[in-house]
């Protein structure tokens, strides 16, 4: 009986497991899901329209403490201003639902990314968290890499905690014409807030 309960138990765990990474939408390697969204100007912004371009996706919360942690030194800003300057499409994504931590109007959100001097293109506020769970964004930050192709090249961290920045990595390999060397990596933050 011991043996039947063991191998049950092992079945459902495996295909829970198998189940939990087939819902993962947002795999390296593959095509990056599309999707469409308003900004918070009133912009429509569709990543398909994007072709061409790198695209950094950059989950953010500005009440969560880790996305201080980039904004309020700065490094978050430099980071953006950065690539953008080199042509590269800033998406600034807030999946925080009414009434969570980190919710705010387009207003608000603008007068915020004026207020820490950000340079996101386009900042989007996925009230529905319909496009966070669409790349199963788990924190904030959660960065993702698109190619110019659209093919997903970084997904994880901003950084290691400490001076290796994945994303500036990342890019700077990219767009050099060299394969992403680190391009999965745990996300670390506060969780999104759906």
């Amino acid at each position: 009986m011991r043996k039947l309960i063991w191998r049950n138990g092992l079945r459902a765990s495996l295909l829970l497991l198998t189940l939990s990474l087939a819902a993962w939408s947002a795999p390296v390697g593959q095509k990056a899901p599309d999707f469409e969204a308003t900004d918070s100007h009133g912009k429509q912004v569709k990543l398909s329209d994007l072709a061409g371009k790198y695209v950094v996706l950059e989950w953010f919360n500005h009440q969560c403490p880790f996305v201080k942690g980039q904004y309020d030194p700065g490094k978050m800003q430099a980071l953006q201003k950065k690539w953008t300057d080199e042509d590269v499409v800033w998406l600034s994504i807030c999946s925080s639902a009414p009434g969570k931590q980190g919710h705010n109007s387009a207003n608000d959100a603008n007068a915020i990314t004026r207020e820490k001097g950000a340079h996101p293109t386009h900042v989007i506020l996925d009230e529905e968290g319909a496009i966070g769970r669409l790349y199963d964004a788990k924190t904030t930050p959660h960065m993702f890499v698109v190619s110019p192709e659209g093919v997903l090249l970084y997904n994880g961290a901003i950084d290691d905690k400490g001076d290796l920045n994945y994303v500036d990595q990342a890019l700077t390999e990219a767009t050099g014409g060299k394969d992403v060397s680190v391009a999965v990596t745990k996300s670390y933050g506060c969780s999104v807030k759906y």
